[in-house]
Parts: structure tokens; sequence; C-alpha cells
């Protein structure tokens, strides 16, 4: 697949996403139904961006958003 550049309020909703999910997953998570809650907002919002209906309609570029959000989040 091509390199599609991401806009940026996508990969930051990845970011958030991927933040919130770790928190999550975090043994005994404090304030776990808010997190609950935050995670499928973000996922509402993601799912549902309009890129994936232009140049973002290939499964792939879910998955490519999530690895450079990723490469992204271990730089930092």
């Amino acid at each position: 697949m091509e390199s599609v550049p991401f806009p940026p309020d996508l990969v930051q909703l990845q970011a958030a996403w991927n933040r919130t999910y770790d928190a999550l997953a975090a043994p005994r998570p404090a304030a776990n139904t808010a997190l609950r809650r935050r995670l499928l907002m973000l996922s509402n919002r993601l799912w549902w961006h309009p890129f994936w209906s232009g140049p973002g309609r290939m499964p792939a570029a879910r998955m490519e958003l999530r690895s450079r959000v990723r490469a992204l989040d271990a730089q930092r």
C-alpha cells in the first residue's frame, strides 16, 4: 500500500485511543467506567472519521495509522 498522509486530527484520535486503552489495561485502573466510556467514544470517532471514505478507504490504512502512531509514541 502507498503511504497515505493522515490528517492530524485522526493521528491525535488514535494516540488518545492508545493512551486510554493502555490506562484501561493497567492492573486495577482508577476510573474504570470513565475509561471504558472514553474508549468507546474514541473508537466511534475513529471508525466514522471522514478520512476512511476518501483516501483511506483501503483496510490496510487503518493498520498503517496504528503502526505510525505507535512509532511516534515510542520516539517520545
